[in-house]
């Protein structure tokens, strides 16, 4: 399915193709991918579970984003609110206005499903620019606290600044 379309811009539905270019991609930038995670959107989407949407730059896939309709984890879990999850953008793609057309895509498809969608980002500096993003956008923090490894972390608890630690945002799309 194609969400968007111009001269420079193509959003459309995860393809078959797309797992191995984007762990390739993120592999040569340095960041820890496997195909596996993209073939698990895919199996996600054909049990109906998932919409994995893949953002196009001038014909190149640049960048990901996955809307979970009736997610059943994290801090909304279970509450019939879309989460917005793995969202992406290739480094040498960014700055071009592709985050937020991934971001209004997967917002708009959210908000056929409920009044509001929320989110995990992570909270070490790798996530710095999602933060701003998320703040720009509306998104404010759900006041549960921060989550390690899928659940909250009890004050005083020790964690590691890794992938695991987030933060949930939550947003009202009406």
């Amino acid at each position: 399915m194609i969400y968007y379309q111009d001269d420079k811009y193509l959003i459309r539905t995860m393809n078959e193709s797309d797992p191995a270019i984007f762990a390739a991609e993120e592999t040569a930038q340095g960041w820890h991918s496997t195909t596996e995670k993209f073939k698990m959107r895919l199996r996600h989407q054909s049990d109906g579970i998932c919409i994995p949407i893949v953002a196009e730059f001038n014909g190149h896939p640049a960048g990901y984003i996955n809307v979970y309709p009736d997610c059943k984890w994290g801090a909304f879990g279970g509450m019939g609110y879309p989460e917005i999850v793995d969202f992406g953008v290739l480094e040498k793609y960014r700055r071009k206005g592709i985050g937020s057309k991934l971001m209004d895509i997967a917002e708009q498809i959210a908000g056929g499903y409920a009044d509001t969608v929320y989110l995990g980002v992570g909270l070490h500096s790798g996530y710095g620019s999602a933060q701003r993003m998320y703040v720009k956008r509306g998104y404010i923090p759900d006041g549960s606290g921060v989550w390690y490894n899928d659940k909250v972390l009890a004050q005083n608890e020790e964690c590691k600044n890794d992938d695991e630690l987030n933060l949930y945002l939550s947003k009202k799309l009406k």
